[in-house]
């Protein structure tokens, strides 16, 4: 199993909170699995063709002024996908954190793919749309659905984990609750380690280092999204006792932070730290 760490979608540019990296654009980490027997595997989309052919009407003019999207056709996983050689029909199934616009505004552009979800995020979505988060457009080809209620357990370094359908046991779900109504991560495992795909969990690597470290501008804007903010916090706590107790099992990422992005596609002068990527 192959693993390709994408960025499918630049937003505005924010700079670190200490000395070292340049200041970066925010990023829409996203990943490209090559499986053995079930054809590639999307984690998150990030924005899509449409959005940037009208990125009012899909995106919404509210959340395009605050996020200042690049709008690169070329960002977009659907050509990133090409790029690498492959037929973008050959995308099989897509696992979506969530549905913030930011992170299915690609789903159109794979509408064969079978979309992995947890139920609550779904319902919320449609029940709420048109919203500032949620945008309709992004699933308007209706896509082949399969969502997943959430379970207690702990089987997973202590946490729930559930199995998606029809895909190999090195990935799993993880709901990581608070974001949003069913947010959820997702790990893969490489053949060394298991890489957590936390999403919108937290939004900057020293949120779960042990200085507790927010982002000024990127604290605002997920304090400003989250529906459950005990919640949101006792994930984050979780995480950091996950990198604490497990690092040397465990790496852990986010969706925005373009300095843990940089680590996994050898941009050292931009990175967090020294981990080789996968």
């Amino acid at each position: 199993m192959r693993i390709h760490h994408l960025n499918c979608g630049s937003v505005r540019t924010i700079e670190a909170t200490y000395d070292g990296p340049p200041p970066a654009p925010a990023v829409n980490h996203c990943l490209l699995i090559e499986t053995d027997a079930d054809g590639l595997v999307l984690v998150e989309t990030g924005l899509g063709l449409d959005d940037v052919r009208d990125p009012g009407g899909t995106l919404g003019a509210e959340w395009v002024e605050m996020a200042q999207p690049a709008l690169d056709a070329d960002e977009t996983a659907v050509r990133q996908v090409a790029r690498l050689g492959h037929d973008p029909s050959d995308v099989r199934h897509i696992i979506v954190t969530h549905l913030d616009v930011d992170h299915c505004g690609g789903l159109p552009d794979f509408p064969d793919a079978q979309v992995h979800v947890l139920a609550a995020e779904l319902d919320a979505a449609r029940a709420e749309a048109p919203s500032f988060r949620y945008r309709p457009a992004h699933w308007a080809h209706r896509p082949h659905w399969v969502t997943y209620e959430s379970e207690p357990g702990e089987r997973w370094f202590g946490f729930t984990a559930l199995q998606p359908k029809g895909l190999p046991p090195e990935i799993e779900l993880v709901p990581l609750g608070g974001h949003t109504a069913g947010h959820t991560g997702v790990a893969v495992h490489n053949g060394d380690r298991w890489l957590l795909h936390c999403g919108d969990a937290y939004y900057y690597h020293r949120e779960i280092e042990d200085s507790k470290e927010p982002h000024p501008l990127l604290d605002l804007v997920q304090q400003g999204s989250q529906v459950h903010p005990d919640l949101r916090l006792g994930t984050q706590a979780r995480l950091r006792e996950l990198v604490r107790d497990h690092g040397d099992e465990v790496e852990l990422f986010s969706a925005h932070d373009p300095w843990e992005l940089a680590r996994y596609r050898g941009l050292p002068h931009l990175g967090t730290g020294d981990r080789a990527p996968s």
